[in-house]
């Protein structure tokens, strides 16, 4: 799906894993944040990744957004480079403030017992 075409927002980008340039997973769409809404010519102006996304997702996600201590990115939406299965972005994850989490997860399997197998 091309960045530039009709999109529905829910079931095309919401959820949906982002890809930094490098090709790793670096978060997940959370909420994205509209201009020209009020002039009757919306479009998608950010993506918005972490707690501050979860806000709209009703009671659970206002709890949890208050309890969560993780930060909030707020992508430009000319970071976007494509829009399909995933969301693939222009530049790496730490250029843009994503964290890898890939990265902070394999530090914690490595020290099970037998993770090295």
């Amino acid at each position: 799906m091309s960045v530039r075409g009709e999109i529905d927002l829910c079931l095309g980008i919401r959820d949906h894993q982002l890809v930094d340039s490098e090709d790793r997973r670096c978060g997940k769409v959370d909420d994205l944040e509209l201009e020209g809404v009020r002039h009757g010519d919306p479009r998608v102006s950010a993506i918005v990744t972490g707690p501050g996304g979860w806000r709209g997702r009703g009671r659970l996600g206002r709890l949890l957004a208050a309890l969560v201590r993780a930060k909030t990115v707020i992508i430009p939406w000319d970071e976007v480079a494509e829009v399909g299965v995933e969301v693939k972005l222009r530049k790496p994850a730490r250029e843009l403030g994503l964290g890898r989490g890939e990265d902070v997860a394999a530090r914690w399997v490595e020290k099970l017992p037998g993770s090295s197998l």
